[in-house]
C-alpha cells in the first residue's frame, strides 16, 4: 500500500473505501482478539471452587463472648496473599416510618476493627464475629434465629501469590 510505484490515489474511489474498511476491520479483529487474551489471563481458573465454606454456622461462647462462628478453608498449594473476609447480614426489614426494605444489607465485623479480617490461610480458620451491642444479632433470642429468614454472604477477596 503506497509502497514503489503503485498507490491509492484519488483517481479510484474504490480502493480508497477498501483500504478505509480493511483498516477498520482490522482494528475491530485487533481489539476482539487483545480483549480474549485479556478475559482468559485475568479470570482465575475455577479458584472458587478450591475455597471451602463451613455450610453451618455456629453460635457459641468464646473468651466469655457469643460469637457467630464458621470456617473457611484454602485446597490450593498456591496460597491467597493479603486475604480480607467480610461478611453482610441480608434480611427485610421495616423501617420505623413504614418502609419496606426487602434486601437490607448490614455488615458483619469479623475483625475489621481489630485487624483480625486480615487472614493467612494457610491451614483452615475459623472466622469469628463477636455478639455485642453493635451486632445485628444482639436483640434476637434462640426461637427468632429459628424463625428469621436471614443470609449471611461471605466476601473473601485476596490474590495468588503466583500473581
Amino acid at each position: 500500500i503506497g509502497y514503489g510505484t503503485r498507490a491509492i490515489t484519488d483517481v479510484c474511489p474504490e480502493a480508497i473505501i477498501l483500504l478505509i474498511v480493511q483498516s477498520i476491520f482490522g482494528s475491530i479483529v485487533d481489539a476482539f482478539m487483545v480483549g480474549c487474551m485479556f478475559v482468559k489471563i485475568s479470570q482465575p481458573n475455577k479458584r472458587a471452587e478450591t475455597l471451602m465454606f463451613s455450610e453451618k454456622s455456629v453460635i457459641s461462647l468464646r473468651d466469655g463472648k457469643m460469637c457467630l462462628m464458621f470456617r473457611v478453608g484454602d485446597l490450593r498449594n498456591s496460597h491467597i496473599v493479603e486475604a480480607q473476609i467480610r461478611a453482610k447480614l441480608i434480611k427485610s426489614r421495616q423501617t420505623q416510618e413504614g418502609e419496606f426494605m426487602a434486601l437490607d444489607q448490614t455488615d458483619l465485623d469479623v475483625g475489621y476493627t481489630t485487624g483480625a479480617d486480615r487472614l493467612f490461610l494457610v491451614t483452615p480458620l475459623i472466622i469469628c464475629h463477636v455478639i455485642d451491642e453493635k451486632s445485628p444479632f444482639w436483640n434476637m433470642s434462640q426461637s427468632d434465629l429459628k424463625e428469621e429468614e436471614f443470609e449471611i454472604v461471605v466476601i473473601l477477596e485476596g490474590m495468588v501469590e503466583a500473581t
